[in-house]
């Protein structure tokens, strides 16, 4: 409701204009609209992938589209290091969520150190895919080689990219801290970098189930969203 009496306001009226004014001068107000906009930035993030699940199962239908998984000889036939970099970024995603807890408890110290484990775990996974996409380079499976191939470079990349975004807003959370700023102040910046990790937490085992899926499964999806 918040959001559509924003959407539905009259800014050109100036007693609209003044009254907006006055009544979102406050920190909570503040923190409500960039919660406002980071929905929304997810919603338009979810959107983009979802056109790119939609055009990797359509592809899967076409002939010379070969899966990631299954022989001994694809890019995908060992699963261990998508486990390995899953393991990571979950726990990339606890820590930022005991990080926003303990700064909620005003154990600022607690905060700091949970906030920098996040961000360590973060870069980790980040190392952890090029290492990964590097390996698979040099196997032969390269962006070019097959479509599957192409398509997870590019959702994965972009998936990175976005986790790096995150370390960029984690990074002014940190200057919070640096500058003892007010808890309640951390704590929000907390608590909508929590929020962004969780949701590319759950983009990326979406990811993974997508990407790791055999030729029936693809199979039935598409004949499910009427693709096949």
């Amino acid at each position: 409701m918040n959001l559509i009496a924003r959407l539905t306001e009259r800014s050109w009226d100036p007693a609209t204009s003044a009254a907006a004014a006055a009544s979102a001068t406050g920190p909570e107000d503040v923190f409500a609209g960039r919660q406002t906009m980071l929905h929304i930035f997810l919603v338009i993030v979810s959107v983009i992938f979802m056109l790119f699940f939609l055009t990797f199962i359509a592809h899967s239908q076409y002939p010379g589209f070969e899966t990631l998984t299954g022989e001994p000889w694809k890019p995908l036939a060992s699963t261990t290091q998508l486990w390995i970099n899953t393991g990571v970024l979950v726990l990339a995603s606890l820590m930022m969520h005991l990080g926003l807890t303990r700064a909620r408890q005003g154990q600022m110290g607690q905060a700091i150190g949970f906030t920098l484990v996040a961000a360590f775990f973060s870069l980790q996974f980040m190392l952890a895919q090029l290492w990964l996409w590097r390996d698979l380079h040099s196997m032969g499976h390269t962006l070019v080689s097959n479509p599957s191939h192409s398509y997870f470079y590019l959702m994965t990349g972009v998936h990175a990219l976005h986790l790096a975004g995150g370390l960029v807003i984690m990074l002014g959370a940190l200057v919070l801290i640096w500058r003892r700023a007010a808890i309640e102040r951390l704590e929000r910046s907390l608590k909508l970098c929590s929020t962004y990790w969780h949701y590319l937490l759950g983009l990326w085992l979406v990811l993974f189930v997508l990407l790791t899926r055999s030729p029936e499964t693809y199979r039935t999806i598409a004949i499910l969203c009427g693709l096949g």
